[in-house]
């Protein structure tokens, strides 16, 4: 090692904790003799005796040594495998709340199973968050089998999950799950009538998976529960006919960089002439500036096959970070339907928000959380300043030796794709397997083509074969395999050069006519006969199964089937790695797997997953980066100086520039772009948090009420409450009391409590303001105390639980949509010289208040206002609302999902619940009150069965 090298080891601070690491892996390595020798009953009652000394006073980090030497020796006989030093290093940075990155290949699954363990010990639960549902069933399942041999429960969350299956997987120690689910369930369980239809407990720890992929990545687009808002979708088709007629840069500017479009006055013009209207921007018309700005979005901004794809009559988004189709997820503000308008698609019915939160301020909330990826930290500056977690890279367990080659640049894509083929040939001639990484499903199809016209045989793994995903990728390193893949699909699955032995037994197994249930099922019996008869340290394979264990016959006649698949299972095994081991040598010779990239991202670190594909756990292996100047990135951000310098050298199109100095360059303009996404997403963060902090308040005292026994008193402080802000209206200390309203103030409270005329002006004269203050706040008391005594003390605490959660709700989802529209228009208050998010605190915090108070009065208002019904007039009004649904049914074609939206929202308690209640668990739960309580209907109000008629122009017409 030189002078400088040896310099940069003293100083560099990440070799200073992969120091004191080693010096932890050192304790743990001392126990292992000692660990060994235990028998299993031994190792077993372990987990008792660590939690027996954390009750005792122990620290997590005292146990650590020992705890991570038990998982450690489970690992090897439950699994065949032995973490390595490096993964307990990784292990220990997990569980000081930190981020782990580790190379590809190097075993996160199996490292996150140490601290998973040692938190788990407490009792609050832990929660393993991964990128997509098979991790986490494949991880649970495979995991599991350390986690049930030390006495802990495992559970995995999936979207088909019932209310029940739910409570049951998060009262497991272990919780595996989608960051999707969590989120989701966070925001279900704000919104239940009910406390026993929560079904998460609290957020002590989480371990989140390709952390980088989450928490920035998938940070921009906030999770969002909706319901179906009444706007009509004829606008969006309208629009969706006319954009096309617009000229771009005549009509309109598209900003590809800030992903913005405008129109031009000439455009203004055009549109209104297409339209019939004298003013685009006149209030009558305001509305559909916006339809035509979303038109505009769609059209220049967004294509299919790149940012979406359309399947059976949807549009699905992609996910431009990796390749996947983002199913239940829908661009907002009505882009999501201009895009279906545009696709000549069905349109789903613009939404209104019921609940929403960020991914940053979901994890937020955890107490403690930890990530692991194999590319943090080119990102730890925003991982530190949002989440505060900073990132410690750790040395892989073999040394890396693929050969990462400089850039190629090509004055045109043409010139590139073809240079790109060509490459493939060479590799594909000599048996050596290429992965080939593009930006676009587009893309991808393109290059398949050439490859057919060149009769390279390969597969394309792209959002439209995603259900394949882990069963291409892992035989990407096959002799001769040629697969291209959409930027980072695969992510979370191993590449085994010269094939995996495991997934070739499963497609063998299923060509024998057994379901892919009954092969997971005859894994399972595999993996458990492993695990009861120990397996010998032999290496497993990459799913941790070894060969040679006894398969006892099934008691149950009806395993039969299963138990003939996993003895066949053990057997093709077997053959496939027999198979496999002479492709593997073979393909190491030639060199490894080579990865292709196709183009470069926005952010170094999807490149660099690209590449860290190849030359997993010491195996060789090289990449390399084409690049042309009409890529996204080179046009928008690089292009002129390199284009200048290859017209200057004379370049022909189909010359490339290798030059580490131009690798660089591109790597300096990934910079730039990586800077101003995160200052993005920190701005967007900066106003989520105005509302993450009101969301908590809301949360908070919405918990409160669903928990609380007795809300009488909560509900006499509201009464307080609510008389001081009327007297701030009508009787402020600072006006003389002659001038005071008393005549309003009098109305107010005898309107609130239902009871006019209850006080009036002339008994009010002449008070003292703290009288008069007194006066009412009694007089309020007084009427609540005989409302109560006329419904009985029990029936009176069930209307305060039923009313005040109705009046949270229903202001809250007002206020949701209030923000939404304040922080659409905030921006133009900068053409005032003023801060538009200073301004939106300011308006976000009065707005709030306003709720506050709103929430104060109308809660009062139903309370004294509420009336029993009879079981009788239920059913009556009930079959009233099925009869009016059955004739929209026929008159109007309406499905039958819009009609359990109408008849949640025709519903008196709660109102305007339909997409909260959709796939939530127990979405029904407050059925218990509802069938004692309801709404006495006025005769102007609107009426229950949901036509949106008046009550006395519907079924009140004979009443």
């Amino acid at each position: 090692m030189g002078v400088l090298g040896l310099i940069k080891k003293v100083i560099d601070p990440n070799e200073r904790e992969v120091r004191r690491l080693r010096g932890i892996v050192a304790q743990v390595n001392d126990l292992e003799p000692t660990v060994s020798a235990l028998p299993d009953e031994a190792l077993r009652a372990k987990t008792a005796e660590f939690r027996e000394r954390i009750q005792r006073g122990a620290t997590l980090d005292e146990l650590l040594p020992e705890a991570f030497a038990v998982v450690r020796e489970v690992a090897r006989r439950t699994l065949g495998m032995r973490p390595f030093d490096v993964q307990v290093m990784g292990a220990v940075v997990l569980h000081e709340g930190r981020i782990a990155e580790m190379k590809t290949g190097e075993g996160k699954t199996l490292v996150a199973t140490m601290p998973v363990y040692l938190n788990a010990l407490l009792g609050r639960g832990v929660h393993v968050v991964t990128v997509n549902e098979y991790l986490a069933r494949r991880d649970a399942e495979w995991m599991g089998a350390i986690y049930r041999f030390l006495g802990l429960s495992v559970g995995v969350i999936t979207h088909d999950m019932g209310f029940a299956e739910r409570r049951r997987a998060y009262a497991c120690d272990v919780t595996y799950g989608t960051n999707n689910e969590f989120g989701f369930d966070y925001l279900r369980d704000n919104m239940v009538w009910d406390v026993s239809q929560m079904v998460q407990r609290e957020l002590y720890y989480a371990i989140v998976d390709e952390v980088d992929s989450i928490l920035i990545d998938e940070a921009r687009t906030p999770l969002i529960i909706s319901g179906p808002a009444e706007e009509s979708t004829e606008h969006y088709y309208t629009m969706a006919r006319l954009v096309p007629r617009l000229v771009a840069g005549e009509d309109y500017t598209v900003d590809e960089k800030a992903r913005t479009v405008a129109l031009t006055e000439a455009g203004v013009a055009r549109v209104e002439k297409m339209l019939g209207v004298d003013n685009l921007y006149d209030q009558q018309h305001f509305q559909l500036t916006h339809y035509l700005l979303q038109a505009l979005r769609a059209h220049a901004l967004f294509k299919r096959d790149r940012d979406y794809v359309v399947k059976d009559g949807q549009v699905i988004i992609v996910d431009e970070f990796t390749g996947r189709l983002m199913f239940g997820r829908r661009y907002s503000d009505g882009l999501h339907q201009a895009i279906e308008a545009k696709e000549g698609v069905p349109i789903q019915r613009e939404s209104q928000t019921l609940a929403t939160i960020t991914f940053q301020n979901y994890f937020r909330m955890y107490e403690k959380l930890a990530g692991m990826t194999g590319t943090a930290a080119t990102e730890e500056a925003e991982f530190q300043k949002i989440y505060g977690m900073d990132v410690v890279v750790i040395p892989t367990n073999k040394p890396m030796i693929r050969i990462d080659y400089p850039d190629l640049v090509y004055k045109t894509e043409r010139a590139k794709l073809e240079a790109v083929v060509q490459e493939i040939e060479e590799m594909h001639r000599t048996g050596r397997p290429v992965l080939v990484g593009t930006v676009s499903i587009e893309k991808s199809e393109r290059l398949s083509e050439m490859l057919t016209r060149r009769g390279i045989p390969h597969v394309v793994l792209n959002a439209k074969y995603h259900d394949k995903e882990a069963q291409i990728v892992a035989q990407a390193g096959k002799l001769g395999a040629v697969t291209i893949a959409t930027n980072m699909a695969g992510r979370g699955t191993d590449i085994v050069l010269g094939g995996n032995p495991e997934y070739l037994a499963r497609e063998r197994l299923k060509a024998r006519g057994f379901t892919d249930d009954e092969v997971a099922q005859a894994v399972d019996r595999v993996r458990f006969a492993n695990l009861r008869l120990g397996v010998d340290g032999r290496a497993a394979s990459a799913d941790g199964v070894a060969s040679g264990g006894a398969i006892e016959p099934a008691s149950d006649d009806g395993a039969a089937r299963i138990d003939e698949a996993a003895r066949l299972y053990v057997e093709l095994l077997e053959q496939a790695r027999r198979e496999t081991e002479p492709e593997h040598r073979k393909v190491v010779e030639l060199g490894g797997l080579h990865i292709i990239g196709t183009e470069r991202h926005e952010a170094r670190r999807i490149d660099n997953q690209l590449r860290g594909r190849s030359g997993r756990q010491g195996d060789p292996g090289s990449s390399r980066f084409y690049v042309s100047l009409e890529d996204d990135l080179m046009r928008l951000f690089a292009a002129d100086w390199v284009r200048r310098f290859m017209d200057r050298l004379g370049w022909e199109e189909d010359q490339p520039i290798e030059n580490m100095q131009l690798t660089r360059a591109i790597e300096n303009a990934q910079k730039k772009v990586e800077s101003r996404n995160f200052e993005i997403r920190r701005q967007v963060l900066a106003y989520d948090d105005v509302m993450n902090r009101q969301r908590e308040v809301v949360y908070q005292q919405r918990r409160r009420v669903l928990t609380g026994q007795d809300l009488r008193e909560s509900v006499l402080d509201m009464v307080a409450r609510y008389v001081d802000a009327l007297m701030a209206t009508y009787a402020d200390e600072k006006v003389h009391p002659e001038d005071w309203d008393l005549a309003q103030l009098a109305e107010r409270i005898g309107d609130v409590i239902n009871r006019p005329g209850a006080v009036s002006a002339q008994e009010l004269e002449g008070l003292k303001r703290s009288e008069l203050r007194e006066r009412l706040v009694e007089l309020v008391r007084q009427a609540y105390q005989q409302r109560e005594q006329r419904l009985g003390a029990v029936t009176m605490r069930q209307l305060e639980r039923l009313v005040l959660l109705r009046v949270i709700d229903a202001k809250w989802i007002d206020h949701l949509r209030a923000m939404d529209d304040l922080r659409e228009g905030i921006g133009l208050r900068a053409y005032g010289q003023r801060d538009p998010l200073v301004e939106y605190k300011m308006e976000a915090f009065n707005m709030f208040n306003a709720m506050i108070a709103s929430i104060q009065e109308d809660a009062l208002r139903y309370l004294f206002r509420v009336q029993l019904v009879s079981p009788e007039q239920e059913e009556e009004q009930a079959r009233l609302r099925l009869r009016h649904l059955q004739l929209n049914r026929t008159e109007d074609g309406v499905s039958p999902a819009a009609q359990r939206a109408a008849r949640a929202r025709a519903a008196p308690w709660p109102p305007g619940r339909a997409a909260a209640a959709s796939g939530a668990p127990g979405g029904e739960g407050a059925s218990v009150v509802q069938r004692r309580v309801g709404v006495k209907v006025g005769r102007n109000d609107p009426c229950p069965c949901g036509s949106g008629k008046k009550y006395k122009h519907c079924h009140g017409r004979n009443a």
